[in-house]
């Protein structure tokens, strides 16, 4: 089941997955543009269940800080960005809906976020025509679940999922729904930076040497990588400051690529959280290949 339907969702997949792990499937109440996605319901909404979603995230939830948070119990807003195309995985159908051993990508972090104590509310950012795959797994959660609709661009996206946030929330978490493997302990951290800066982002250091090239392709210079960080999501914003950096980015016409750069045009400092390199984000082939690789490390099984 799960091969057909990688082979019909992106053909190039279906070499990338030989061997691919199954689970036992269950479908949407509702056919997604022609495509059935597979969900395991009950792992989903059964917290003792041995499958890889409920193994990762029970992972995730072990390795949290031990330490008291000074982020209170459901004052948290995320905004789960679940809206774009997915162009470049090259599949007939967005990227966060192909199934990750057998669960839509989106799920993981929605799972994830539905656990935390913090979270008093998830809007969920995307087209109406998948709802369904977020309404059948919400469960007995006590997080609210909202929907917005994307917009043209991201940051129009996140402005719409802003319009939905409880006005008393403390915190908007920004989350890209194509990064599965966000691990609960970095949230917990970058929301307590968040509350005490005011912004904050997960990062980690960059790695690879980066140059600078000009539109020829030729180099200009060598950059310090000690300075450079590889930004990811959650991006953790107090309310207030993002609709003020909302006003000045729609009044000024300003494009921006991701939800803190909002906040750096209004002068006001960002704080980096280290995260991990495994919060990756799937965006090729390759990518989901690499990301199953990793659920399997989790679960204590390798290829």
């Amino acid at each position: 089941m799960i091969e057909l339907q990688l082979q019909q969702c992106c053909p190039a997949l279906s070499l990338a997955f030989p061997t691919i792990n199954k689970v036992a499937p269950y479908t949407s109440r509702a056919t997604i543009r022609g495509h059935k996605v597979c969900l395991n319901k009950n792992v989903l909404s059964i917290p003792k269940s041995n499958s890889r979603l409920t193994t990762f995230c029970s992972a995730l939830a072990s390795q949290e800080s031990k330490s008291e948070s000074p982020v209170k119990e459901r004052s948290v807003s995320v905004v789960l960005l679940a809206g774009g195309k997915g162009k470049r995985m090259g599949a007939n159908m967005p990227k966060q809906y192909l199934p990750l051993l057998g669960q839509p990508i989106a799920l993981y972090s929605f799972y994830t976020f539905t656990q935390m104590l913090e979270v008093k509310e998830i809007v969920v950012v995307c087209d109406p025509s998948y709802k369904d795959v977020f309404e059948d797994v919400k469960g007995n959660s006590q997080v609210q679940l909202k929907f917005a609709l994307p917009g043209k661009e991201r940051q129009d996206s996140v402005y719409n999922g802003l319009q939905a946030v409880d006005s008393n929330s403390e915190l908007v978490c920004v989350h890209d729904s194509a990064r599965p493997l966000v691990l609960q302990g970095d949230v917990q951290k970058v929301l307590k930076d968040g509350l005490l800066n005011g912004a904050a982002v997960l990062g980690v250091p960059v790695k690879a040497t980066i140059k600078e090239a000009n539109t020829e392709s030729f180099v200009v210079r060598t950059l310090d990588r000690k300075t450079l960080w590889e930004m990811q999501t959650p991006q953790v914003i107090k309310p207030n400051l993002l609709r003020e950096g909302f006003e000045l980015v729609n009044r000024e016409g300003l494009e921006v690529t991701d939800d803190v750069s909002i906040v750096e045009h209004l002068k006001h400092p960002v704080y980096i959280t280290e995260g991990s390199y495994t919060n990756i984000k799937v965006t090729t082939p390759d990518d989901l290949l690499l990301a199953e690789r990793i659920l399997n490390i989790n679960s204590g099984e390798s290829s």
